[in-house]
């Protein structure tokens, strides 16, 4: 049949991943470093990924297509949660970090170099219900800036900036005032560091969902 689907660029797509959390049906995956179709099936044609890709890589087209279905995507869905518990597992005791509050790390600590930092509100993994999948692959950092100074997390976030190539790092607060502190500590130390990193800010609503600002 012919129908409305997802289409990936792949000349423009970069594998940033950046769509992958805003298809709630999992159609989407990276696959040898490019945002790809898993299956006909499990992409309806939304478009809930639009806008969110900084390359312009995905639009919507119409051909044809395996049709829509919910049932399969269900128990997709279900197999995502199961591997994605596995990889963070996996991941964990292959990249072993501690301590994990931004307080007490060290800048010198040899799992930053390079790394795909995730600085999070530490109620934020509670409530967010993909936590887990987004983690896998970075180097988690915890903190809560109602309760410790603001400005000693920018200056500890600045001096790994200065002594480390970070790749990239994520964001996660939560929608309450006091937590909009963390993007704060972030861009500051940004500035003061001189780099240009690129930033995934992800805000968490009550209910589990995410927001992304840009």
């Amino acid at each position: 049949m012919k129908r409305k689907i997802v289409s990936i660029d792949e000349a423009l797509c970069n594998g940033c991943g950046q769509c992958i959390p805003k298809c709630a049906e999992g159609a989407l995956q990276i696959v040898n470093g490019k945002a790809r179709i898993v299956r006909d099936t499990y992409c309806a044609g939304l478009g809930a990924c639009l806008g969110h890709c900084p390359q312009g890589a995905i639009s919507i087209v119409e051909r044809e297509a395996d049709a829509f279905n919910e049932e399969e995507v269900q128990i997709h869905l279900r197999k995502q949660v199961t591997t994605a518990c596995i990889q963070t597992f996996t991941t964990s005791m292959q990249n072993f970090q501690w301590p994990i509050k931004i307080d007490l790390v060290s800048p010198k600590a040899p799992f930053f170099e390079n790394a795909n930092i995730m600085l999070t509100a530490d109620c934020a993994p509670v409530v967010l219900k993909n936590f887990h999948f987004l983690a896998v692959g970075k180097q988690v950092i915890i903190g809560c800036p109602k309760f410790n100074d603001a400005r000693a997390y920018a200056a500890k976030l600045l001096d790994i900036l200065k002594v480390n190539n970070i790749a990239r790092i994520m964001v996660i607060h939560m929608e309450v005032p006091c937590c909009t502190g963390l993007k704060w500590t972030v861009n500051k130390a940004l500035a003061e560091s001189g780099k240009n990193v690129p930033i995934l800010d992800l805000e968490v609503k009550i209910e589990g969902e995410t927001i992304e600002h840009k």
